[in-house]
Order: C-alpha cells, then structure tokens, then sequence
C-alpha cells in the first residue's frame, strides 16, 4: 500500500493507483474529459491536472500514478487556472451553438466552464469547416462541436471493437471520424451509439425523430400506437432526478398516455412472444441435431439486439445461419400490431404508426431495414431513445415526478417478468431457459427464485449449464443432456468470444449476445452519463421488476396464449413465420474509390 496525501488528507491504496482514483476514494473530485472507467487513462485533454509537491511541471491525474509520500493539491491556485485556461482554449475552437445544441445544459464541456466560473473567453480561437453527418438512421456526427477528447475512440475500438472512429490528422487539423473522413453509413458502423453515450459534448447523438412523432400523434386520421422497451422502466427516472434504477413503469405510462398516443403498450409482451418463438426454435433445433441427425446450425445466437446483427453481418458472416431467425421483440410487436390488432380495432395498417421507445440507436436503423415490413408496411415507424421520450414530456410541459401509476393498455401491454429481464445482460437467456425447462420437463427452473445467476452480473462473457432430467412427452431425447450456454455483453466481448469458437469449436447450445455493455440498460439512447455504478443500479431495478410480477414465465401469460389460439396458431407456424421471422445476409465493407 501507498500513503499519500491530497488536499491535506492521507489516504492508503495500492501501488499503481493513479493520482484520479486516489482522490475518488476519499470524495475528492477531479474534473476530467477524456477520462474513462476501467480504461487505459490517455491523458489527452488535460482537464485533470493537479499539483503535486516537488514535481517541475502540473501532472495529469488520470495517467499518473502515486508514489510513496506524495503529496498532492487538487485545486491549488496554479492548478485551477490551468483548468481553466485547457476550458477557454477548448471552447475557443468549439463551435458549440448552445442556444440549440441538443446537448443543452446536458454538456458536459459547458458544466465545466461554470463550475469554473467562465464567463467570456480571452481567446478568439479559429473553427474549423463544420460537416453534418446524417447518413445513417441512428446516428447524427458534427465535427465542429468535437473536443478531441477521444472518448468515442475508445468505447469504438477498445470497448466495442468495431472501430468505426478514429482520429486523423495532427493538431488542430486532427479529425474524430471514420477513415478517410468519410461518413458513418460508408464505413462498418453498427449504430450502437455507444459513441454518443459517452461523447461529452454534442459532437455526436442520436437521430431526432421527435417532430415526426409529434405530427403523427397531431394528425386526426393517423391511429398511433407506442410500445416501451423493458429497460426505459429503470433508466427514465433518471432524467427527472430519481436515482438510477427507480421504476417508473406506472409514471412512463401516464406520460405516455397523456402526451396524446392512441393506445400505449409495451414491448415486453412481444419479448414474451419471443420467448415462445425463440425457445420453441432452439428445442426444434436441438430435436433435428439430436434425433434426426440433421446438420443443424449450432449453437443458436439471439437475435434481440440489432447492433449485434449489423456486427455479424460485417464481421462474422459465417455466423449467420446460427442466429435466431426471430425478428427482436421491437419489430415482432410492430408486426403484431399491424395485423392481430390493426384487425381488432378495425384501423387499415396503413393509417396506423407504430413508435418505440428504445434505450438503443441502432432500434432507428432496425426499423428501417427493409426486410421488416410484414404487412406490406413498415413494421415500426419511429424509434425515440430514453432521451427523446424525456425530452417530449418536458416540451408537452408535464410534472413527471407528481405523475400517477397507470396500467397499460390491453390486449398488447400485458407481460411477465421474464420479459422484464430482456433488458439485462443474461435476461435473454435466463428467460428463455425458464419457459424451455418447463416445456420439456413440465416442472420450473431448479434454481433459486428463478434466478440463473452465473449468467447474470457484469462480467463480459459468462457460462453456465444445466442438466435436463424428467423429460416428458416427445421430448425424452433430451434426458440427460447437459444444455450448455454462453452470455456475451459488450461487441469486444462478443468478438473475443465468437474468435474462440471459431479456433476451438463450441461446446454451448445457446448464447446470448448484447451490443451494449451491461445490455439494454446500458445502450446508447440511455440517460448519460453510464458508467458501471450506473449500470448496476438499472439492473437491480429490473430484477426487482421482474420479482414484484405474478407472472413471471413468458409462457404463463394469458393474453399471449390468446394471441396463439385467436390469431398465431403455433409457435413456428405458418402464420408466426411470416410475421415473426427473418433472415439476415453479409454485408460488403467497401473501401475508399469502390
């Protein structure tokens, strides 16, 4: 252990520890830009700088490391101007238009400068040529607003292993972008918007399609439906001051309701739909490769996540037939909803507009595939993120906080808790082993409180097995069989994972892959600023969603099995397979010229 002491306090830690968490553990902040948690520190923007003791120069403390006896002033005098003078500097190139930036009082660069009490810049720095990139559907760039602090570098390459960002150039000439400074939609970009989450400032955010849902809700002749994604119920809260991880189901829905959508549902009754559809395809798998003998694509990967789906299909290719043919719950809903109660309410789909609330940008760029328009139209029409739902509810002028509970809709909003969980790492997975084990063993999960914990948690890649005794019916060919499974959250994690089968073979049936870190609860529309803190806070909400339910089995909710007997038929029928399901094909990286 190293003593050092900060701002006259000694504190104990380790060897290796930088100035920056040194100074966390005893409440001491430190502002910083560049910084991120659990990664290599790159000490770029300099914000960080301290004044350490008999050092020359001020130093960085995110990449410097405490030595025995240091001691170290935070917010001397030399240390605060420096501060400042890095802020001035950085806002003098910074063509911020805060009157309109979508970042607003959400920026972090303008937090520092009031903290800082900055009040007019000393310096005239020059701008450079703004460049709008809007070329994809999720994802919206502007190089003029873009500090430099390499964040979105970092989660792209280190984190998400995609490396779409790069910086380019040298000095002020340095660019944050794809290669070649092309735009995001010319390069292997799979709009997960982890950039966006971690961007400080308004460089890059999401695609805004907040007007276009205010015109359709406006328009007298349009019938217009929204759906709520599992994990929004645990971050929402968040952007009118609750501690992330509060449930806010009951205010969401009221919100909803009274920002003026026709009929207000929720996504987890398709993500028990998917359970039924996804379960019922790996056992029907897992039946040709045991009993038929058939050469059947396994293990079978999840297709909830359309970040991971892009990634597959630049990437791993190869891995395609392997991924779930089930459209993700999203745009299973928007088919449901375009037919089975587009019918009931006798509305043509053509004049009804299905919205998703989403914590993912890249939900923009699923919904506007072209494969996903099982009616003859488009199945979802708009996605907001977490953040644009806010933002409607504070424009429509509405006290989230003095908001009733409300129930949602019927015969779509109606959904177990295992639905629930789809927004955590393993949720998937956990819940589509509780409706599997049952089918095939007429008895519940042998695990405590329906829990799979070796699947659940942060770690990136995780495992876990179960034997299946007491089979019943047709499904005796199953007696025995030690079903292996595998967890995936995070793209780095899911190359890592997929480069090892790829090398050694694989030894699972089943794995679950997740763009985002810690999942849904952590993707790109969520609430900023997401850090792992942040991340287990969402996700006990939801586990304690999950627990607080009566149903908690996908395949236990009624108004699912209605929806089979009135309208679906099967799982896996014909009806099903023509709304429910899809195929995915490679995609071409093309280079500079092509």
């Amino acid at each position: 252990m190293i003593n050092v002491t900060i701002n006259n306090q000694s504190v104990h830690v380790p060897e290796e520890t930088t100035i920056l968490q040194a100074a966390r553990k005893i409440n001491i902040r430190i502002p910083t830009l560049c910084h991120m948690e659990n990664r290599e520190p790159i000490g770029a923007c300099r914000v960080c700088v301290v004044e350490v003791e008999g050092a020359r120069t001020l130093l960085a403390a995110c990449s410097t490391p405490v030595s025995e006896g240091m001691v170290i002033h935070t917010h001397s005098t030399q240390a605060r101007m420096a501060r400042r003078n890095v802020v001035e500097l950085l806002l003098s190139e910074h063509d911020g238009n805060c009157q309109t930036c979508d970042r607003g009082t959400d920026c972090e660069l303008r937090a520092l400068a009031e903290e800082m009490g900055i009040t007019d810049l000393p310096y005239e720095g020059v701008k450079i040529t703004p460049h709008i990139d809007d070329s994809t559907p999720g994802l919206v760039r502007d190089n003029a607003k873009c500090i430099k602090c390499r964040r979105c570098v970092t989660v792209c390459n280190e984190i998400q292993g995609v490396g779409a960002l790069f910086p380019q150039g040298r000095g002020f000439d340095t660019v944050i972008g794809p290669a070649f400074t092309r735009d995001l939609a010319e390069v292997a970009c799979v709009q997960c918007g982890q950039c966006a989450a971690v961007c400080p400032v308004g460089a890059i955010t999401e695609k805004n399609n907040i007007q276009d849902v205010w015109a359709a809700i406006e328009n007298p002749d349009i019938h217009v439906v929204v759906q709520t994604a599992p994990a929004i119920r645990a971050a929402l809260g968040e952007e009118f001051g609750y501690e992330p991880g509060t449930r806010v189901t009951g205010q969401m829905t009221a919100a909803l309701r009274r920002l003026g959508f026709d009929s207000v549902f929720d996504t987890n009754f398709s993500a028990d739909l998917t359970i039924m559809e996804e379960g019922t395809e790996l056992l029907t798998r897992l039946k040709k490769a045991l009993v038929d003998k058939e050469d059947v694509a396994l293990p079978m990967f999840t297709s909830c996540s359309p970040g991971w789906i892009n990634f597959a299909e630049f990437y791993f290719p190869q891995f395609l037939p392997n991924i779930s043919t089930c459209k993700s719950p999203q745009q299973m809903f928007g088919a449901v909803a375009k037919s089975y109660y587009a019918q009931k309410i006798e509305v043509d789909p053509k004049n009804m507009i299905v919205v998703a609330v989403m914590p993912c940008t890249a939900k923009k760029y699923e919904a506007a595939r072209p494969e996903m328009n099982a009616n003859g139209v488009q199945d979802v029409d708009y996605v907001l993120t977490t953040r644009e739902l806010a933002k409607m509810i504070k424009e429509a002028g509405l006290d989230f906080r003095s908001l009733p509970d409300e129930e949602m809709d019927a015969p779509l909003g109606l959904s177990s808790g295992a639905a629930d969980i789809f927004a955590n790492t393993g949720g998937v997975m956990e819940a589509a082993l509780r409706t599997a084990y049952e089918i095939v063993t007429a008895k519940e999960l042998p695990v405590e409180n329906l829990h799979v914990t070796p699947v659940a948690g942060l770690e990136g890649i995780k495992e876990a097995s179960l034997i299946i005794t007491d089979t019943i019916h047709d499904w005796n060919f199953l007696e025995g069989v030690e079903l292996k499974v595998a967890v995936a959250h995070g793209l780095g994690n899911t190359r890592r994972l997929l480069e090892y089968i790829k090398a050694n073979g694989c030894p699972y049936h089943f794995v679950e892959i997740m763009t985002c870190p810690g999942g849904c609860i952590g993707g790109g529309g969520q609430p900023r600023f997401t850090d792992d803190s942040v991340r287990l806070k969402r996700i006990a909400g939801i586990y304690a969603e999950d627990e607080s339910k009566p149903l908690r089995k996908s395949h236990e909710n009624p108004d699912i099995q209605k929806l089979y007997k009135e309208f679906l038929g099967v799982p896996l029928g014909e009806k099903s397979h023509h709304l429910l399901h899809t195929h995915y094909a490679p995609k071409q990286q093309t280079c500079p010229g092509e």
